[in-house]
């Protein structure tokens, strides 16, 4: 219970110092790296990423902590699969409009001057 305490605060501390002003902004992507292609790469990663993730923790903490396996794993293969291809559309939807709403932000600060 520590350990998972101290991993979120200390996500938290290095999210909040990331927000911190002066803190260094991300890079603008390469014009090679834009569009529908890349978008759907990055969000294809993030959820590939992420259900492995989950699949670890599932995996370590049901055999090596509650020291449950068989078909409990394998309904929790399956049904984290279906999670992640349910909100895997909401996330590329989301990702996109977010991508547009900074796009015409960047385009309207650049009229203004």
């Amino acid at each position: 219970m520590l350990v998972g305490y101290l991993l979120v605060m200390g996500c938290l501390a290095l999210g909040l110092r990331l927000l911190r002003p002066g803190a260094r902004r991300p890079v603008p992507a390469p014009p090679g790296e834009r569009g529908w292609p890349a978008l759907i790469r990055k969000v294809a990663g993030t959820a590939v990423g992420g259900y492995l993730l989950l699949m670890a923790v599932v995996v370590g903490y049901y055999q090596g902590v509650a020291r449950v396996g068989g078909h409990f794993l394998a309904s929790a293969f399956t049904g984290c699969a279906l999670l992640i291809g349910t909100a895997l559309p909401v996330l590329l939807a989301a990702s996109w409009l977010a991508e547009r709403r900074a796009r015409a932000s960047r385009s309207v600060r650049r009229r203004r001057g």
